[in-house]
């Protein structure tokens, strides 16, 4: 009754009716104010220094998981401006073609040598290189936002093609193929489904 200690037939009684079972939890559940003592951990660290050092060994572990994602595209640790499966569609569309405009910092080289000749035909071939260049360059990327755009209506539905997309696309259009990161995925011709 009240105080009485279980004898061994009761505790083996006790242990047949709670046996282990496959894929249970098998332990009782714990109180609430224990779990809430665990989590406890107070506002500013006693320790400043190693409270720095261990932010900033988790913040560089996070950076290079990130820097790896940029080189092998993982999606799971990628920053969250090149997330998703319309950016990673936008990205595809943009490594797959020949754009006028990835041709424009080694043109612009050629014209920065021409620049230093002081005539006045190297001059006129510097003008309409530099600013036929420009034009063409904003004239292709801008068609070429406008398939994409369609496209992406196309596969993803309206809400799909955010405000920054545009830019996305005009950006990565822009870098030389060999320096944009995430680095490409796919081959030239190969456009996304």
């Amino acid at each position: 009754m009240f105080g009485r200690s279980k004898t061994t037939n009761e505790e083996l009684a006790e242990q047949v009716a709670v046996t282990a079972r496959e894929g249970a939890k098998n332990r009782p559940t714990p109180k609430r104010r224990e779990q809430e003592a665990a989590r406890k951990r107070p506002l500013v660290e006693t320790d400043r220094k190693k409270a720095r050092d261990a932010d900033r060994a988790k913040r560089r572990e996070q950076m290079a998981k990130q820097r790896q994602a940029m080189l092998t595209g993982d999606e799971a640790h990628l920053p969250a401006r090149d997330k998703g499966p319309v950016k990673r569609f936008i990205r595809d569309y943009v490594d797959a073609r020949w754009g006028i405009a990835e041709f424009m910092l080694p043109v612009m080289l050629v014209v920065l040598a021409l620049s230093f000749v002081r005539q006045p035909w190297a001059m006129l071939i510097v003008f309409v290189l530099v600013y036929g260049l420009i034009l063409a360059a904003v004239v292709d990327t801008f068609l070429m936002w406008r398939r994409v755009k369609k496209k992406l209506v196309e596969k993803f539905g309206e809400d799909a093609v955010q405000r920054g997309d545009g830019f996305y696309a005009a950006m990565r259009a822009f870098q030389m193929r060999r320096t944009r990161m995430p680095r490409p995925a796919v081959a030239r011709g190969s456009y996304p489904g």
